[in-house]
């Protein structure tokens, strides 16, 4: 689980541990579950800001003027370990920065309110968007998550 926070203050610093974006990128590539929002869906594209990050999500990040901001209620658009498809949650977005995606990856949630589009990436056991979950609004996941976590695939 990586959450939210501010990535762009400590990007230098988040680049320079190699040893940790090396990890991190192995994790992933081993399919185990990991869910990353917001701050963590940045660490775990290619890079931010140029500065080097996990490369996990083929997708480069860079801090913009333009503050994203709102509530957000988004339907799971593949099965994750966070969500199986279908599953309607509740959340909200808070970032300054926006994201190029490389080809690939599934976007994670369908949002339908208040505005339809696609966000974040499902890519194998990785669910990574800037949607941070409101973990109430969605019975189970927590439950789905560490699920995955303890299988002998995760």
């Amino acid at each position: 689980m990586i959450g939210g926070g501010f990535p762009e203050v400590y990007a230098p610093e988040l680049s320079a541990n190699e040893p940790l974006r090396a990890a991190v990128a192995g994790l992933a590539a081993s399919g185990a579950p990991i869910a990353a929002e917001c701050a963590g869906l940045l660490y775990l594209a290619h890079s931010l800001d140029g500065e080097p990050m996990c490369g996990v999500l083929a997708a480069k990040a860079r801090m913009s003027e333009r503050l994203t901001l709102g509530y957000r209620e988004a339907v799971a658009v593949s099965d994750t370990s966070l969500a199986a498809a279908g599953t309607r949650v509740r959340g909200h977005e808070f970032h300054r920065t926006t994201i190029v995606p490389g080809a690939g990856p599934e976007p994670a949630w369908g949002l339908v309110h208040p505005e339809r589009r696609t966000e974040g990436f499902a890519q194998g056991d990785v669910h990574a968007s800037y949607l941070h979950v409101h973990w109430a609004s969605v019975p189970g996941a927590a439950a789905r998550f560490v699920d995955r976590c303890a299988s002998p695939a995760g």
